[in-house]
């Protein structure tokens, strides 16, 4: 028979602490894998295929101008806001009516979870980016797109693309 030390065992954590690092980690990695990081070229072909090019009298030089300044061309770019609302995608689309995160108290005009804006493919981006830019602002909707584009010669943002 073997003789127990009657001292309780020492844990490394406490219980529970290596299953919520592993599900951190777990959704780091998930998130990663979903990300995609666009070039200028790659991404104005794609705005291009979803017809963004002349949408509402907005040349594709206006809306890459507008991902690189929201996002750096970044699909699964998030900005938290002061407020609780959440910047999202690669448009930066806003919670606070544009999409559903976890305040079910908010317009979500583009009826869609702002999770569904950090797609890579950019479908659901596109479709309630375009219901932003139907609004009487259109771009002007967007403050970094007043900022660094409006007004401004655009070409070099599709200059060589090859589209």
């Amino acid at each position: 028979m073997e003789a127990r030390s009657g001292a309780p065992r020492r844990r490394l954590c406490p219980p529970g602490t290596m299953l919520v690092a592993f599900a951190c980690l777990f959704s780091c990695l998930l998130t990663s894998g979903q990300a995609k990081a666009y070039s200028r070229c790659e991404l104005a072909r794609v705005l291009q295929d979803f017809g963004l090019d002349g949408y509402r009298g907005y040349s594709l030089a206006d809306w890459v101008c507008l991902a690189y300044f929201t996002s750096g061309f970044n699909t699964a770019a998030v900005d938290h806001e002061a407020d609780g609302s959440t910047n999202n995608g690669i448009f930066q689309i806003s919670s606070r009516k544009w999409c559903r995160d976890l305040n079910p108290n908010v317009p979500n005009r583009c009826q869609m979870y702002c999770s569904d804006l950090l797609n890579p493919n950019l479908k659901d981006t596109v479709i309630c980016a375009m219901k932003i830019a139907q609004q009487p602002q259109g771009l002007s909707s967007w403050e970094a797109w007043r900022q660094h584009c409006q007004g401004k010669d655009l070409r070099d943002w599709v200059d060589g693309c090859d589209l």
